[in-house]
């Protein structure tokens, strides 16, 4: 690792995994932590969420953490405060908070059609609403959001709610970045395809494959060119460029992590 992200503050959301491995949110932590950033690191699940601050610490890094409900604004406005307090400011923001829930439009209740928008794209607009201001005051910023492949094409199921929030993520990336550039903030969204998170055999498998996981890989696997699935790392490789001083002159779009899935034809 060399610095590249030297005396920024991040925070990341959803920084916990459901699982062992490399869930996206931990992996962008630890790979930001190493980088040089004090990381201030957002989850619902404070058992999965210690599990990542514990690595960090291990590798002496400067992390803290708290528990917070991503849809709940005042939740919200709590940690970005709370980061402030610890840290003296927030450089960095990682939107990654998410989640799928299947079924079509005929299949899919209000209610979950209304949750997977809150989960996925109004947790997004919250927690930019509440650091943006910091960032204007600062005169600069980089914001990374997380959408999904599913928001650029048809992935393999019907997951209407989901599609269309992280269709929405893209997009209010897009206007965010333009609106706020001559603040010095930057937004870009990484758009993960289909990887092998823990999120794979804790959730998905048993609503996509009848709890078969292996049929589930299999599944994914095929569609991508490059015949394997690849895993938060992955994600967070994309999220440390865009975050970086590397980045310096990019904003308002996307870097595609999918092993070449979404730039197929058939």
């Amino acid at each position: 690792m060399t610095g590249r992200l030297a005396g920024r503050t991040a925070i990341v959301t959803g920084a916990g995994s459901v699982g062992p491995g490399w869930g996206n949110g931990r992996a962008m932590a630890v790979v930001f932590a190493a980088e040089g950033a004090a990381v201030y690191l957002i989850d619902r699940d404070k058992e999965s969420l210690e599990v990542t601050a514990d690595q960090i610490r291990a590798a002496g890094g400067r992390v803290e953490t708290a528990i917070a409900d991503v849809t709940d604004e005042a939740e919200v406005a709590g940690f970005v405060q709370g980061c402030v307090t610890a840290f003296g400011g927030v450089d960095i923001l990682v939107n990654n908070v998410g989640g799928s829930r299947a079924g079509g439009v005929a299949e899919l209740s209000p209610e979950d059609w209304q949750r997977q928008l809150d989960v996925n794209l109004t947790s997004v607009y919250t927690a930019c609403r509440h650091v943006v201001p910091i960032m204007r005051e600062r005169g600069a910023g980089a914001i990374v959001n997380i959408a999904s492949a599913s928001g650029t094409r048809w992935t393999g199921s019907a997951q209407v709610g989901y599609a269309a929030a992280k269709a929405g993520v893209i997009q209010l990336s897009k206007v965010t970045a333009v609106q706020y550039a001559a603040d010095g903030i930057r937004v870009n969204t990484v758009v993960p395809g289909q990887l092998h998170t823990p999120m794979v055999e804790a959730r998905l498998a048993g609503q996509r494959a009848g709890g078969d996981v292996e049929k589930l890989l299999a599944q994914r696997r095929s569609r991508i060119p490059l015949g394997f699935m690849g895993d938060g790392r992955d994600t967070a490789y994309a999220a440390l460029f865009l975050a970086s001083d590397e980045a310096r002159w990019i904003t308002g779009t996307e870097i595609v992590v999918d092993g070449g899935m979404t730039a197929r034809c058939d």
